[in-house]
């Protein structure tokens, strides 16, 4: 197969992670290697910086290894992030016009999207777009999310640290609810849409650390009422200070959201409802049934930018995926998407492989039967075995004035290459 020859683009797209600019740095990493890839530019704001031209070179910035380091142990989306989404494709769309404009102006043959679900529809239809007009360029899906609900891949880069966060914090928060004879009730709401992988890891002090919510409740089971205040006088029984851990994603059996009267009912531009209060809902209802002392704990968004407590596994493995993208890339490939494949046996381990992009794109891998336990309402040793190893492993990062070191992107656009010089 002939070697394509030409320059890089890297965007990234969606919610951020604890590890995406690790993938972003293993894609610099894995692209300035490849004799094939000339310059490597970077769209700020993902695609909607693209059809701007907000354009920067990574290669220059990022040009020594510890300058990557530092990108690796940064928080968010350094390039900066968008939820844009292209129309239904249509090869004679203006929108898909100027997007391929911008790859010839830049002299890209390599296009890199790091991003979830939603991102990898628009890999798919720019592979597509591609395709029908020989652009001779490779399109590759890079996956993120802390929602770890990418189908396709055994878990996605990001989910690992969020996992080791929501745990850890889990631990603390029980430690803190013990200490009083009082009976108290704390709801600790957990980021969450229609899977519950984040919740699930709440559960994971269980194994080793003598302490777990009393209850786990995911969105892959109806919630009702009835059930939580059965629970809860259950466990009220045995110990004055309960905690239970919930989805933001909570729904009732006719779909309606539990915390649906504390939302706004504003939706992005996927269609997705904004989510938050399902904890605040829970609280008030549990203070009106049992009259006791209610407090609900939203994580927010910490739960995806708490670098500092990142999994050394997963920062490790998102570099890793970053650098496999463009070995993919530079093998001629194309609409493909990255993802982790676990060996069997119980020592951890996992091969990077790739997998056709439309297996992930706008669809959603919940937690499966065997993760969550016959009552609905906590998780399985299965589910905190497969979890755990994602947590493992702490960083050495480096810090300055009692701070962690963040790499920051100049996001003044360069102009694009000239083509007799570049």
């Amino acid at each position: 197969m002939q070697t394509i020859i030409g320059n890089a683009m890297i965007g990234q797209s969606g919610g951020p992670t604890a590890a995406i600019n690790a993938t972003l740095a293993g894609v610099i990493r894995g692209a300035a290697a490849q004799t094939s890839i000339g310059r490597i530019f970077g769209a700020v704001n993902g695609i909607e910086g693209l059809l701007e031209e907000r354009i920067v070179d990574l290669g220059a910035q990022f040009d020594s290894e510890e300058k990557l380091e530092a990108l690796a142990h940064t928080p968010a989306a350094a390039l900066g992030s968008c939820r844009k989404k292209l129309p239904a494709y249509d090869s004679g769309d203006p929108i898909y016009q100027k997007l391929f404009s911008v790859f010839r102006k830049y002299g890209i043959r390599y296009f890199f999207y790091i991003g979830g679900n939603d991102s990898m529809d628009t890999v798919a239809k720019l592979s597509k777009y591609a395709a029908e007009h020989d652009s001779g360029i490779s399109v590759i899906g890079v996956p993120k999310t802390i929602d770890n609900d990418l189908c396709g891949t055994d878990h996605t880069p990001g989910y690992g640290s969020a996992a080791k966060y929501i745990a850890a914090t889990m631990q603390e928060i029980l430690r803190d609810c013990a200490v009083y004879t009082v009976d108290a009730v704390t709801v600790v709401e957990i980021m969450g849409r229609d899977a519950g992988w984040l919740t699930a890891a709440a559960a994971v002090p269980k194994k080793y650390c003598g302490t777990a919510p009393d209850y786990v409740y995911l969105p892959e089971r109806p919630f009702a009422y009835e059930q939580l205040f059965a629970d809860i006088e259950a466990a009220l029984k045995r110990h004055p200070n309960v905690v239970i851990a919930v989805s933001e994603g909570l729904r009732h059996a006719d779909g309606s959201y539990v915390g649906a009267k504390s939302q706004s009912g504003t939706v992005d531009i996927f269609g997705h409802a904004y989510l938050s209060g399902t904890g605040r809902s829970l609280e008030a209802a549990i203070k009106q049934h049992f009259g006791c002392k209610v407090r609900s704990v939203e994580l927010n968004i910490m739960q995806r930018c708490a670098a500092h407590v990142a999994s050394a596994t997963d920062i490790e493995e998102s570099v890793r995926i970053g650098m496999a993208a463009v070995q993919c890339a530079a093998a001629g490939k194309t609409a493909r998407m990255m993802a982790f494949s676990r060996r069997p046996g119980a020592e951890y381990a996992v091969d990077i492989t790739e997998i056709d992009v439309t297996t992930a794109a706008n669809s959603v891998r919940c937690v499966p039967d065997a993760f969550i336990n016959e009552a609905g309402n906590g998780v399985t040793d299965a589910c905190i075995d497969y979890i755990l190893p994602l947590c493992e492993g702490e960083l050495s990062l480096r810090w300055e004035h009692g701070l962690p070191v963040h790499a920051v992107i100049d996001k003044t656009p360069v102009g694009a290459p000239d083509p007799d010089l570049d």
